[in-house]
């Protein structure tokens, strides 16, 4: 039987979008869990955390959100920001009949949360964010925006994982082969000529290419406040981290006195969270909520 099912939805301007829908093990009615992965990467990224939140009791939903995976590219890249996906998420609530979830936001999704904690908090009845906030250090960005974006294409695997492991590396000291040839899957898709290209549209990086993503602002701050003030959330940290570096971590603990915090050795930007230490929060966080 498969771990999931494929699902697609439409957004509001009339894209097809794509998520992978885990359903619960079973037990008593838990709120459901929706995974929103970071600005290059894809639904694919959680195919390890999902079932194993799963079998936790609770539906999982894993989007690819717009431009990435199996979701359709905008012709507009100006349409590529947290808004607008924070919007998607709405329509996949709506197309689902999901009136609260818990989010799970890595990275760029952490921010995608926040921006529906600014709008429609009552769809949200706690959030994880993974190794982000409204405070960013411009070290992790410029790595970023080093390579986001930016087209690569390869003919076979081995060379995808290079270059998969040359961007990660520094972040996930010490994986092994494996580990990257794994990620070489999730992060690009073979064509039809044979070619392996990413799996996503590069317009996704403009707004960090430009100076148009800012280490932070007025309204992200706001918008964690009200999420991390008003619902619970748990923000987990890479001791590696060169985007959320101690400096904007204890920002974020000032800012919101009950945010709980857990910090992954050995990881930078950004964990997995099915390292021991992670999933451990995650899993106590999770007991928590309804």
């Amino acid at each position: 039987m498969p771990l999931f099912a494929p699902l697609t939805y439409t957004s509001s301007d009339g894209l097809s979008l794509y998520a992978r829908d885990y359903p619960g093990s079973g037990g008593p009615a838990r709120l459901p869990v929706i995974c929103i992965h970071g600005l290059t990467r894809n639904s694919l990224d959680f195919d390890e955390l999902a079932p194993l939140v799963s079998e936790l009791g609770r539906r999982v939903l894993a989007v690819d959100v717009r431009g990435r995976g199996h979701s359709a590219r905008d012709p507009n890249p100006a349409n590529y920001t947290p808004a607008i996906y924070a919007a998607d998420v709405v329509a996949l609530m709506h197309a689902l009949g999901i009136a609260r979830a818990v989010f799970i936001g890595t990275s760029m999704g952490g921010l995608v949360t926040m921006s529906l904690a600014s709008t429609r908090l009552d769809l949200i009845a706690g959030a994880v964010l993974n190794d982000v906030g409204p405070v960013l250090s411009k070290r992790g960005l410029a790595r970023i925006a080093g390579y986001a974006g930016k087209p690569a294409m390869f003919t076979s695997w081995e060379e995808a994982a290079g270059h998969v492991r040359a961007i990660n590396e520094c972040a996930f000291p010490g994986a092994p082969a494996a580990e990257w040839a794994k990620w070489a899957r999730r992060a690009f898709e073979q064509r039809d000529d044979g070619l392996l290209c990413q799996r996503y549209d590069p317009g996704i990086a403009s707004s960090l290419q430009n100076g148009r993503l800012p280490p932070t602002s007025l309204a992200s701050r706001m918008a964690f406040r009200r999420l991390a003030r008003h619902r619970p959330t748990l923000l987990v940290r890479g001791a590696l981290s060169d985007l959320v570096e101690p400096e904007q971590a204890a920002w974020m603990r000032r800012a919101a006195p009950g945010l709980a915090y857990t910090e992954v050795p050995g990881v930078g930007h950004a964990p997995m969270l099915t390292e021991p230490d992670a999933f451990d929060a995650l899993r106590d966080f999770l007991a928590r909520l309804p």
